[in-house]
């Protein structure tokens, strides 16, 4: 692990010597969904995403964590444009992209699942052309060219452009998959739990993959993902979620260093340490994550929360700063 975290640095040094310009800028995104109950009932209404801010920047990565349900993929599915959001806006270049006035070429996505992400009877040459043939008017020649140039560069062999996505690993499949994404020269490359589904080995091999192409193409991340221990491997700064909400807001090492919301407490508490010798306290929440259909009044985290005080079930948080982190809770301190 050693050897595979020096390679991300330097891939990170790399991208540094960048200019890491603003490319994407998300005002209070919100993502609500109309649940019908049937009979003469009013629907329901699902918070998926509420009120999420953000900024990505040129060579360089935002992780979004949290628990199952608590907004990641929606948050991916706005960013793409695979759906609008309910409210807030985004920008891409200073534009505005909720209007649809950018290229949604220049944003991609890389699936969790490498098996369910390609055709299973299309050639990998003909499932890294099509973007070519659907959104440019190159040439039959040419996109085999740019096919096979992409195929080398994601560590893949010539003569893996004539095989079928059953022939291949599940890593390799993941390696065909970003190939695609990186066909249309994109800006920005969602990852949506890239490496899950991966044994640890293959994990770090893709990890280290993303970073050298990253800082080779200046790419901008949005990684998802639950594992705390492959965002602490990737990412720059790192956005927590919890049912819908963005709870703190940091760089990396103040996260995993200085956390300051009690919910990022528990979440890192709950990472394993390769170090027998040292000593760590797991922060155990009480409860279940709540519905978003019906989230609890004032802090959402308040049902669950080992620092809860008075305000906490009355008053609804507001985004401030402590310390070196943009954090909503009543009880955090720098």
């Amino acid at each position: 692990m050693t050897d595979n975290r020096s390679m991300n640095e330097d891939s990170r040094v790399n991208a540094d010597r960048h200019t890491n310009e603003l490319v994407f800028q998300a005002d209070k995104l919100s993502r609500f969904y109309e649940i019908h109950r049937g009979g003469f009932r009013k629907p329901a209404i699902l918070r998926a995403l509420s009120e999420a801010s953000f900024s990505l920047y040129r060579g360089k990565t935002l992780a979004v964590v949290g628990e199952s349900g608590c907004g990641k993929s929606t948050l991916a599915r706005l960013v793409t444009k695979i759906e609008a959001p309910t409210s807030g806006r985004f920008s891409f270049h200073g534009h505005n992209g909720s209007a649809g006035s950018h290229d949604q070429r220049k944003v991609q996505i890389v699936f969790q699942d490498p098996y369910g992400s390609l055709n299973p009877r299309q050639k990998i040459g003909m499932a890294l052309e099509e973007p070519l043939l659907v959104n440019t008017d190159q040439s039959k020649d040419v996109r085999r060219r740019a096919a096979y140039e992409m195929l080398e560069q994601v560590g893949l062999r010539p003569e893996h452009y004539d095989r079928y996505p059953h022939m291949f690993s599940g890593g390799q499949r993941q390696r065909i998959a970003i190939a695609r994404a990186l066909m249309l020269q994109p800006e920005i490359i969602v990852l949506d739990e890239p490496v899950s589904a991966l044994d640890v080995s293959i994990q770090a091999q893709i990890l280290n993959l993303l970073a050298d192409l990253q800082a080779r193409y200046n790419l901008a991340y949005l990684f998802i993902s639950h594992d705390l221990s492959v965002v602490k491997h990737i990412a720059d700064e790192v956005m927590v979620m919890y049912l819908g909400k963005a709870v703190e807001f940091a760089a990396r090492d103040t996260v995993f260093m200085r956390p300051r919301h009690p919910y990022t407490k528990a979440l890192l508490s709950a990472t394993p340490i390769a170090d027998p010798f040292r000593a760590k306290e797991r922060i155990m929440l009480k409860g279940e994550l709540p519905s978003p259909i019906a989230p609890p009044p004032g802090c959402p985290f308040h049902p669950r929360c080992p620092e809860v005080i008075g305000r906490c079930p009355k008053e609804v948080p507001e985004v401030r700063r402590v310390g070196d982190a943009q954090v909503a809770c009543h009880v955090a301190q720098p």
